[in-house]
């Protein structure tokens, strides 16, 4: 079975012989590949990781990583950061092993049943079985389409938020109507350390996507005359000196209005991309992985995905039901990695073998 584009040639065509053996190959370091690591784990399953990302905690890190979460079971609130740092944490007796700022370009199987996996790097897998939990896939930003001011970005114009504090005291003007421009917007109006010296939100029409309260508090603000908001389109924009020096802005009245500023966020959402994915011939719909609810494997043997990658009747995109398919699918592979052994389910609070694999000891209790 070969699982690529037949055009394309690459590392897979060559010998497998130096490539790294695994019993699992995880495709994703989001929370949700992070927490397949462990559950993985406690069936002495072992995986290496790989991400497109240079950093591991996948959109939590890269798009809310100081926003708080709040349905993680047993966790009042904890922030994308921080739920990526607490699954670090579990995960550590496992030992797994992260392939960072790389992609996974080719996938196929071997005559012995096992895949051979190429990354973008070079890198090469030979893995029993393999787990995409890629979220949406590798997404992209969604750009700001005004002619040549993408030459800004990094300087003036940026599409992510990496350490607000960058920002304090600067003019801001900030494009969007989601979550992310309203969370944004409300972090820089108000008064603390990365308090900006005046904020702008832009939006194409006076209607929102963003969590209720979010837009109700930057109302609010916008008549405290903290923050303003401007209803229109960015169409121009005007520079001096080789910077970025203004915005021109066209309103619904067909006025276009010249907006001064330091620098332009700009929040438009994400645009997912399968990439090499969208060629291994899985089954798909909407661009999403079909896969069956009783081990979420795909319709190749010995692939599963889980989290917001695939699909399935009832599907909800939710942290904590990735959690679950990750379960679901440990068990499913154990069958590839030990055909001959019986995989009994066992609990952590009890099981003294499964406290050797976490390296604790077995609590001792008096009768």
């Amino acid at each position: 079975m070969k699982m690529q584009p037949e055009a394309q040639e690459g590392p897979a065509e060559a010998p497998a012989g130096n490539a790294v053996e695994t019993d699992a190959l995880i495709i994703g370091a989001g929370p949700v590949g992070l927490f397949q690591v462990f559950e993985l784990g406690l069936l002495e399953i072992k995986a290496h990781v790989v991400d497109s990302l240079a950093y591991i905690g996948g959109q939590c890190i890269e798009l809310y990583p100081d926003k708080p979460i709040y349905d993680i079971p047993a966790v009042p609130a904890c922030t994308g950061r921080e739920l990526t740092e607490l699954l670090l944490k579990q995960i550590e007796p496992f030992g797994a092993t992260f392939h960072l700022g790389q992609t996974v370009s080719q996938v196929e199987r071997q005559g012995d049943g096992r895949f051979l996996v190429c990354t973008s790097r070079g890198e090469r897998f030979l893995a029993r079985t393999i787990f995409i939990a890629a979220g949406v896939g590798a997404f992209e930003t969604r750009p700001l389409r005004v002619p040549y001011i993408e030459r800004f970005e990094g300087r003036q114009l940026f599409y992510r938020v990496k350490n607000p504090a960058e920002f304090a005291g600067k003019d801001l003007v900030i494009a969007g109507g989601g979550d992310s421009a309203l969370d944004w917007a409300l972090n820089f109006a108000q008064e603390g350390p990365n308090q900006a010296g005046s904020v702008i939100l832009v939006h194409r029409r006076d209607g929102f996507r963003a969590a209720p309260a979010s837009v109700a508090k930057m109302r609010e603000l916008c008549e405290q005359l903290q923050m303003q908001l401007l209803i229109g389109q960015i169409v121009g924009f005007e520079e001096h000196d080789g910077k970025l020096a203004s915005l021109k802005v066209t309103g619904s009245d067909g006025i276009t209005r010249v907006v001064p500023l330091d620098v332009l966020l700009v929040f438009f959402g994400l645009s997912p991309k399968l990439g090499p994915i969208a060629n291994w011939g899985l089954e798909l719909e909407r661009k999403q992985i079909v896969t069956n609810t009783e081990t979420f494997e795909t319709s190749i043997p010995g692939i599963f995905a889980v989290g917001d990658i695939n699909t399935y009747p009832g599907k909800k995109k939710l942290i904590l039901c990735g959690f679950h398919e990750s379960a679901l699918a440990a068990f499913g592979a154990a069958r590839y990695v030990f055909p001959r052994k019986a995989i009994h389910l066992q609990y952590t609070t009890t099981s003294s073998k499964l406290h050797k694999v976490l390296g604790v000891e077995t609590p001792v209790f008096d009768d």
